[in-house]
């Protein structure tokens, strides 16, 4: 990550760091059709936040759009 500027930077960080440890334990136990589910919508978000011309404003705009429906395909599989 980029030198830190601010307490928030170090708080961002840490929470990544959180993220990546929760997932790591969730995962593995996952059906993978809730994997593959995951993994389209986490693939998405990376790609666009790669694009450092894109405003996070217009990814999260984007994503609501695009992910919606796998969001609402997990939200009704039980």
């Amino acid at each position: 990550m980029a030198k830190k500027d601010s307490p928030i930077d170090t708080d961002i960080e840490m929470t990544h760091e959180r993220f990546i440890e929760a997932m790591g334990m969730r995962v593995p136990l996952m059906p993978l059709e809730q994997k593959e589910r995951y993994f389209a919508v986490l693939s998405i978000l990376v790609g666009k936040l790669e694009d450092p011309s894109k405003h996070l404003r217009d990814i999260l705009s984007e994503m609501m759009i695009e992910a919606a429906s796998l969001i609402m395909e997990e939200m009704n599989t039980r």
